[in-house]
């Protein structure tokens, strides 16, 4: 039975720690027998197994040498099967590093960290999203779901790669996706813009499967909003008319100032947070409000009320309990 139970505990180990404990049992082997054929020369155990790796590894110090014909046969046995067992351990533990490498940057090697943020899809804006995230954060845990990619080299890149579909849920298994903080779903810029929504409703579907209370923003082109809502997406971003007010902004600026970049600037260095009205600033104008806010170093931009943003409201808006403010401040505070 006990012997049962250490082959089913021994066979599944790694092969790396496997051949470790194969060693290590050896290696007190010869340790042992040596010290009992060989009590004046090893007069411990451990320095019987002391010697057996030093003559294993072929170092060979010459501290301990056995001196009986029954001890010299003993060395013999341990320079043909412990050394070469040790060269074979050594040999071993160098491909699976390089295997374990190889499988990084081919996306096979499943992520066992927590909260942390996931990306689906691998373009220009998501390698700008993560050269960001980690300026402004170097410890951001950050995994790249995408089915494009076959290789992409783990010495260069901040993020953990797992290779395949995110709709998939073998692949959200391996991003660890039930204990991610935040998931940003991309548009797949290789398709039309049709099948690039579908794709992300869908994806969306399989994430809030497997995870129903993470913060999932997805990025839609189309008229696919209220579908990707109810697909389970927290927040939405539609850069088509995203892209389109900053045009429009830019086209009929004037000469000397530039909206575009002072909206960048502003987004990369300030945050723009949602929070809800204090029940001691209820009653209060906007403008009183917004001069609270100014005093503490930030920027009231607007309210929400009746799920509508009314942007720099007239000064004298009263705010209602259950407002929503639009505040910018600083993202270190």
């Amino acid at each position: 039975m006990r012997t049962q139970l250490f082959k089913h505990i021994y066979y599944r180990l790694p092969i790396t720690l496997r051949l470790l404990v194969t060693v290590f049992l050896i290696m007190m082997l010869f340790g042992t027998v040596i010290h009992i054929v060989e009590p004046k020369e090893f007069p411990t155990v451990f320095d019987g197994v002391w010697w057996a790796f030093v003559t294993g590894a072929t170092v060979g110090y010459g501290d301990y040498v056995p001196l009986t014909v029954h001890g010299r046969i003993i060395g013999i046995l341990l320079i043909l099967s412990g050394g070469g067992l040790l060269t074979f351990y050594i040999a071993t533990l160098s491909t699976s590093t390089f295997k374990q490498k190889n499988d990084l940057s081919r996306g096979k090697v499943t992520y066992k960290g927590k909260n942390h943020i996931v990306i689906v899809g691998w373009n220009e804006r998501a390698r700008k999203l993560v050269d960001l995230i980690i300026s402004k954060n170097k410890f951001a845990e950050i995994v790249l779901i995408d089915s494009t990619l076959r290789h992409l080299s783990y010495d260069h890149t901040p993020f953990h790669f797992i290779s395949g579909e995110a709709s998939v849920d073998e692949t959200l298994l391996k991003a660890n996706i039930d204990a991610a903080k935040f998931v940003l779903i991309t548009a797949d810029t290789s398709k039309t813009e049709k099948i690039s929504d579908r794709h992300t409703v869908l994806t969306t579907v399989a994430i809030r499967g497997n995870n129903t209370a993470v913060y999932l923003l997805a990025e839609v082109l189309t008229n696919q909003v209220e579908n990707t809502k109810r697909a389970g997406a927290t927040s939405i971003v539609q850069p088509n008319d995203l892209i389109s007010s900053l045009l429009y902004q830019e086209l009929f600026s004037t000469e000397k100032f530039s909206p575009v970049e002072m909206i960048d600037t502003l987004l990369k260095n300030q945050q723009i947070q949602r929070q809800k009205l204090p029940a001691n600033l209820e009653g209060l104008s906007f403008g009183k409000v917004a001069y609270r806010y100014f005093n503490n170093h930030q920027v009231l931009l607007g309210v929400k009320r009746n799920n509508v943003w009314e942007i720099n409201p007239e000064t004298d808006t009263e705010l209602q309990s259950g407002d929503i403010l639009g505040v910018l401040s600083a993202r270190d505070e």
